[in-house]
Order: structure tokens, then C-alpha cells, then sequence
């Protein structure tokens, strides 16, 4: 029975440990179960998770067995809350279980000795035992980031540790967050999706990280988002504009800042359309061979369908594998093609979408090459000017940041940053959008408070709605939306290799 478990916390004998492992896979059962039941409010589950909490924490178990049996609490209430999902278990009887629960930690029900300190909850995977939230110590929080730093997409990977790891510094400077200083630990995923599920799962084991932020690809998120919800953990801010981090509703731990590769494909053809006159059947996509590329595909179809009255129609699509620059059959395919192309919406990463252009742009003049804002700003810029400015002028990226020769206050306030922690080094649409992101997981980390846990972090975002960060539009997060901004800027590269601004309205 539920009920008898629960009394464990007092002198149990010999048989502790065995006691202890049936009432975390019991009532981690319930907890996990309920936590997905809609009509079953939170501030009931926390209480009885407080009472686990308390009870194990007593048990005067060796640390290496309390971290076991808090363990199997996390895996337990994942399953419970998955049995739930699959409808597998009736809210109803789940809602008797855990009155009965309630029962016994009512006043005159026998009680856990008591905890040394205030008990934490931990009905959450990836939060440490015996008290500790895995991550997080007195003075350290640990977050972490799976990227390619090393690779054809290293550059992207590495801007976005930079910018992350800059906002990390300047708080760091200033005496951290609640008296805490934040850490980054990245592992090198090298954007290949069967090389994500090892540093995702070394991170999590090793780096003990708090939760991830700036994870970068569509491929890679497709494994490690799991792998953070599974575990409870925050996933924030990932370098993808993909659908697979934007349910409806939202995933709980899920938090995205920027625009989508919808919105921002959409706001590409829109512009092609209404503004350069470019009719929908001379538009063709060149997207990466992949979740990302369909990701960017679909959103070019969603806009068709937009603007053709429900019927996307037929769209070319010519593209290239992950991780390559074989674009040859790309080439072949355009020619090939009977209907005049006029406009190109490309959902690539820089090497190859330089390739591309290389190869089309003397034999298609006039063409108009659209990028999404993953390409990379800066290195598709420095391999188009390698081959010449002629490659690089009017070439067409969309943004999820501002432009970097604005003069705003968040600009500036970036740029100095990046000056002063990496001397030398040029600003960077990647890295200011790493920037962009850790500054608000850092404002979400400071109204979570001094005792830290991710239920905190999450109900801060949740309820932060109007943060002014000076991006010219604010952040807003909910319960149902989990991207902080929807906005998409437009920049085209000059002959000088510069980026100017662009009205895509």
C-alpha cells in the first residue's frame, strides 16, 4: 500500500534501503502521474514531494545510496507522468492516490524525522540528491552547451559559446546572480545528431549541468531535447528556428528566444513577392537535406499557401547532404528546371550556401539569394568575399537580432562586452544572439531567486511578460508561449561586404 510507505523517514532498520527504493518508485509513481493531470493543482503535489524529499533526505543513507533512491523518484514519476499521457492511468484514481498521500501527512499522521535544512523538492529529473540541485552550488551555476567547435558549422557553434560565455562574464563581473556566478560547459556535438546523444548525455553526467542553453542545429535538437525533457531540464535558447522546440502547447522545459524558420522564411517570400515583384512559381528553395532544411521548407510552403489562397502549389527544392558542399546536383537540378527562377530562399549553413551562389550566380544574373538567419551572418560574408564582392552584393539574410551597426544601447553594451572578454574579435550575429539569449536566462535565474531549482527558472519565464532588453521589441513568455520574440529583421550584403538594413514590409 501507498499509505504504509510513507512513515518510512523514522528508524527503519535493516530494511531502510529496501523501504526507501519502494517508496520512491510508489509515490514517484503518483507524483509523476498527477503532475500530468490537468485537474490536479501543483501546490498539492509540492507538498507531498516535500515530504519525500524530507524523508529521504533523514534516512542517514550513504550519499551514493540517497542519490540512488532519489534516482529511481525521478525515473519513477517520468514514468508516472508518461502512463498518464498514453492514458494509461485515470486522473480519478490518481486523484484518490494522492488524497490518500495528503492523508497521511496530515496533522496526527507519523512524521519524517526532520531534514537538516528546509526540504527541497526533487520530483524533477536532473536535480541532484540529498538536498543539492544537481548544477547549482553556493557560488556556481552550471549550464551547458552541445555545438559544433569543430566541423564545417564549427563557426556557429563557437559564436554561439562566445556570445553565451560573454553575458556569463559581465554578470560574473558584477558578482553573479544572487551572489552565484554562472559557468558554461560546451561539448563539441560537431553537428552530427549520432555524436548529440554522447555529450548531451556527458554534460548531463559529468558537467552535472543545471540545464541547457544555446544548443545549436535542428538535426542535434531532434536528440537533445528529449534527452533534457526526459530529464527535466531546461532547454533554452537553442540556435534553431525549428518546429520540433515549438509544440501547442509549448513543452514545459522548452524555451525558445527567437523567431521561427516560418516566420522568417515567411517574411522572406512576403518580401520577394510584395516588395521585389517576384512571382510565387519563380521562387525555389536550396535547403540542407534534413530536419533543418525541411523545417525551413515547410515555411516557405506555409507562406505559398498563404499567398496563393490555401494551395501551396508545386515549390522546386534542390538541396545538399549535412555537413557537406556537394551542391553539384543542386546546380543540375536548377538548370534543369523549365520555369524561370528568379529568387532562391536558402536554408543552409554558410559554406554551402557560398558554394552555391559560386556556382549559380554568373549563369543566373539577377538571381536573388534569400538566407534564413542559421546560415551564419558573418562566415557566409567572409566566404563570399573570398570569391569576390560580386558574390557577396545583394545577397539577402534574415536576422532574429538587430543590426550589428546600429547604435542602440543593447548593441553597444554587446559590443563593448565582446571587447573586453575577447579582444580582437569582430561582433557577430551568432554570438549576439548567444547574448541576447543568456541575458534573459540570466534575468529568469535572478527572479527565480536565491534557492535555485528549475520548477523556479520555468515559472519565472512563464511569467515574464514586457522585459525590455533594447531589442526593439520585447520579450514575452507564457504558459502557452515559449518563444520570447517573433520578430525578423532584414539585412542584404553590399560589394563592401557589408550588411545594411532592409524593409521586408
Amino acid at each position: 500500500m501507498l499509505v504504509s510507505l510513507l512513515p518510512v523517514g523514522v528508524a527503519l532498520g535493516e530494511d531502510k534501503g529496501n523501504m526507501l527504493r519502494g517508496l520512491a518508485a510508489e509515490v514517484g509513481r503518483v507524483l509523476g502521474a498527477a503532475s500530468a493531470c490537468p485537474s490536479i493543482a501543483r501546490p498539492r503535489i509540492g507538498a507531498i514531494t516535500n515530504r519525500i524529499t524530507a524523508i529521504i533526505q533523514s534516512s542517514g543513507g550513504e550519499p551514493d545510496e540517497t542519490a540512488a533512491i532519489f534516482e529511481l523518484l525521478n525515473n519513477s514519476q517520468s514514468d508516472g507522468s508518461r502512463s498518464v499521457s498514453a492514458r494509461q492511468i485515470d486522473c480519478a484514481a490518481i486523484e484518490r492516490q494522492l488524497a490518500d498521500l495528503e492523508n497521511i501527512s496530515a496533522p496526527g499522521a507519523p512524521a519524517a524525522a526532520p531534514a537538516a535544512g528546509p526540504a527541497r523538492p526533487i520530483a524533477f529529473a536532473g536535480q541532484a540528491a540529498a538536498g543539492a540541485i544537481r548544477g547549482v552550488t553556493a557560488n556556481e551555476i552550471v549550464l551547458g552547451i552541445s555545438a559544433p567547435l569543430s566541423g564545417s558549422a564549427k563557426d556557429l557553434g563557437l559564436q554561439m559559446q562566445k556570445g553565451i560565455e560573454t553575458a556569463f562574464n559581465s554578470v560574473n563581473e558584477d558578482g553573479g546572480v544572487n551572489g552565484r556566478t554562472l559557468r558554461l560547459a560546451a561539448a563539441d556535438d560537431g553537428y552530427e545528431p549520432t555524436r548529440t546523444a554522447e555529450t548531451v548525455k556527458d554534460l548531463y553526467e559529468r558537467e552535472r549541468i543545471f540545464g541547457f542553453i544555446g544548443n545549436v542545429g535542428t538535426p542535434t535538437a531532434v536528440v537533445s531535447a528529449p534527452f533534457a525533457l526526459e530529464h527535466r531540464m531546461l532547454f533554452f535558447g537553442a540556435f534553431t528556428g525549428a518546429d520540433v522546440l515549438r509544440r501547442d502547447p509549448p513543452d514545459r522545459y522548452v524555451f525558445n528566444y527567437r523567431a521561427s524558420y516560418a516566420e522568417e522564411t515567411a517574411a522572406a517570400v512576403n518580401y520577394l513577392v510584395k516588395v521585389r515583384k517576384i512571382k510565387t512559381d519563380q521562387i525555389a528553395v536550396f535547403a540542407q537535406q534534413d530536419s533543418y532544411g525541411d523545417a525551413g521548407f515547410n515555411g516557405v510552403m506555409g507562406a505559398m499557401r498563404t499567398l496563393r489562397g490555401g494551395d501551396g502549389g508545386y515549390v522546386l527544392r534542390v538541396g545538399y547532404a549535412r555537413n557537406s558542399m556537394d551542391v553539384d546536383n543542386a546546380v543540375a537540378q536548377l538548370k534543369a528546371y523549365k520555369l524561370p527562377i528568379r529568387a532562391i530562399v536558402m536554408v543552409s549553413t554558410y559554406r554551402a550556401a557560398a558554394k552555391f551562389i559560386e556556382k549559380t550566380k554568373d549563369q543566373y544574373p539577377g538571381l536573388v539569394y534569400t538566407n534564413v538567419s542559421f546560415t551564419g551572418s558573418t562566415a557566409l560574408k567572409d566566404e563570399l568575399m573570398l570569391l569576390g564582392p560580386q558574390y557577396a552584393a545583394g545577397v539577402i539574410v534574415t536576422q532574429v537580432v538587430p543590426a550589428l551597426d546600429g547604435y542602440s544601447s543593447l548593441v553597444l553594451q554587446y559590443k563593448s562586452a565582446l571587447e573586453r572578454y575577447y579582444p580582437g574579435e569582430a561582433a557577430n550575429y551568432v554570438s549576439f544572439e548567444g547574448y541576447v539569449s543568456a541575458q534573459i536566462m540570466i534575468e529568469a535565474i535572478k527572479r527565480a531567486g536565491p534557492n535555485l531549482n528549475t520548477e523556479k527558472v520555468v515559472d519565472a519565464l512563464e511569467n515574464m511578460q514586457g522585459f525590455d532588453l533594447g531589442l526593439g521589441a520585447l520579450i514575452n513568455y507564457g504558459r502557452s508561449e515559449h518563444q520570447g520574440s517573433h520578430k525578423v529583421w532584414g539585412t542584404q550584403l553590399s560589394e563592401s561586404g557589408k550588411y545594411e538594413p532592409i524593409d521586408l514590409q
